[in-house]
């Protein structure tokens, strides 16, 4: 395992329970409960159902609470903090879909290749500015 993706799995680990994760976003633990009900951030559970708050969950926290300093409604921090996980979701997809595609022209021939004719009714593939070995050669192309 490479070591940012050590600290990305650390920051997901959930180590904090309620009233240190509340001391470390700087709030009362049950504004964290509220925000829990609310489905904003949402712990992790332990077996006696005991919330159990991430780094990252503590950063949600942070989040939120400078979102609702700017006069934000709890309503709309979830509607942004929702739409920022689609957002997220949607740059992932389309990371995927430029590695199949980059996987995918690999295995195709190369688009930037040209045609030529080589003798009486025979047609060969060239690259682009290479010489047909016969000389009466005619290159074709399509215009880019």
């Amino acid at each position: 395992m490479r070591e940012g993706e050590q600290m990305t799995e650390d920051r997901f680990a959930p180590i904090y329970v309620i009233s240190a994760a509340a001391e470390l976003a700087e709030m009362h633990p049950q504004t964290l409960r509220q925000y829990d009900r609310l489905g904003l951030v949402t712990p992790q559970r332990q077996g006696g159902k005991q919330r159990r708050y991430s780094l990252r969950d503590v950063e949600l926290l942070r989040e939120v609470q400078r979102l609702s300093k700017e006069g934000v409604s709890l309503a709309g921090i979830k509607r942004v903090m929702e739409l920022e996980h689609q957002v997220s979701a949607l740059q992932s997809r389309v990371r995927e879909l430029q590695n199949d595609l980059e996987a995918e022209r690999m295995l195709r021939p190369d688009p930037e290749r040209v045609f030529a004719a080589a003798g009486p009714g025979e047609i060969v593939a060239a690259r682009r500015g290479t010489r047909v070995r016969a000389s009466r050669a005619v290159v074709l192309w399509q215009k880019p």
